[in-house]
């Protein structure tokens, strides 16, 4: 297992204000879990977001808070919804003999051959799976290979997934990773393309003529009687 460190300072949550702490590059946190009571902290959102990329959700990283290093799990980041800045974290402390549920991304890998050579549309349904593990055998990501999607009829499954020993994928095995879809026909584009009120003019004229043939046929009704 490769860990990484990410240097943390201790935060008084009462007097230090978070706006002042994100306008110096940091970003506040709080580490919980195993055997800790939760503890404030405040991280370089640079470094962090270097980690993130680097180990997601799902690799064991060294919080080194004071010169104390501590077995973590970056739980969640919250961004700024206007610069996406990363402006909270969490870390989950996990304890390295037992094992823990996360979730572990998805990275699609390779060529597929219904998309170069057939001009289909790749589509991702599932960008992650929920796995259980001891902390030394999570990963950062699972690789797909996508070279298996060679016709329209083809589909990636998470049965398909290859994991590394120590590793059970907790995600239902029926649920489909990835397709290609098949390229739209002309006629089907320019349908799409045309003004809604051409798009139901058909309807509409059907109706009208459906209701013209049921009021006579109540006139001729009357006339008989």
């Amino acid at each position: 297992m490769n860990t990484t460190t990410l240097a943390a300072a201790s935060r008084d949550a009462a007097n230090e204000k978070t706006e002042t702490l994100r306008a110096q590059g940091k970003v506040p946190a709080v580490m919980y879990g195993f055997d800790t009571e939760p503890t404030n902290v405040t991280v370089d959102r640079n470094d962090l977001e270097r980690l993130y990329q680097q180990a997601g959700m799902s690799s064991v990283i060294s919080l080194d808070i004071g010169g104390e290093s501590h077995n973590v799990l970056i739980q969640d980041v919250q961004r700024d919804p206007l610069t996406d800045f990363a402006i909270h974290a969490d870390f989950r402390r996990v304890d390295m003999s037992k094992t823990v549920e996360t979730a572990v991304r998805l990275s699609l890998v390779g060529v597929s051959l219904a998309v170069k050579d057939l001009g289909g549309t790749l589509v991702q349904a599932l960008e992650e799976v929920e796995v259980e593990a001891l902390p030394s055998a999570l990963v950062s990501e699972i690789e797909v290979d996508i070279s298996r999607l060679a016709t329209f009829d083809d589909a990636l499954h998470v049965s398909d997934l290859v994991v590394p020993e120590g590793m059970t994928i907790l995600t239902d095995a029926e649920q489909t990773i990835a397709i290609v879809q098949e390229p739209r026909k002309v006629e089907d584009i320019e349908a799409l393309d045309a003004p809604i009120e051409e798009q139901g003019e058909a309807a509409v004229v059907g109706e009208k003529k459906e209701g013209e043939e049921e009021g006579e046929e109540s006139k001729e009704g009357e006339k008989n009687e």
